[in-house]
């Protein structure tokens, strides 16, 4: 078995923390919370996750910012962008800014599934 998958979730929502941290945990990452985009940045300071999984609309600093400081501190830090504000137009801004998935919330376990894999694969390679 290799090393557990580290993933910091950033999502103002301690229920979908909540749910979103079980899943992973079942999938045999490690689990990481932040309520806020500076929150995560902090973490990601600190803590050296291997992947973020980042809500967009957040208080204080949100998913779009947290992402932009995110990519200049850690430019290889796979980011999954998750939101329920899923318009198009925000989709193209994170993948353009380097967020390696976009999930709609409600989301399903095979889309976390599919994206722990990606990330899985893409560290790796590293």
């Amino acid at each position: 078995m290799d090393k557990k998958l580290r993933v910091l979730i950033t999502d103002d929502s301690k229920l979908l923390r909540k749910k979103l941290h079980e899943e992973l945990e079942g999938l045999g990452c490690e689990v990481l919370e932040a309520e806020n985009g500076k929150d995560a940045i902090m973490q990601v300071l600190q803590e050296q996750a291997d992947c973020i999984f980042l809500d967009i609309v957040m208080p204080e600093v949100g998913g779009i910012e947290a992402l932009q400081v995110i990519k200049e501190v850690c430019p290889d830090m796979p980011v999954i962008m998750l939101s329920s504000a899923g318009t198009p137009q925000k989709l193209m801004t994170t993948l353009k800014m380097g967020a390696m998935d976009f999930i709609q919330k409600p989301y399903t376990h095979e889309q976390i599934a599919k994206a722990v894999e990606a990330v899985r694969k893409k560290v790796a390679h590293e």
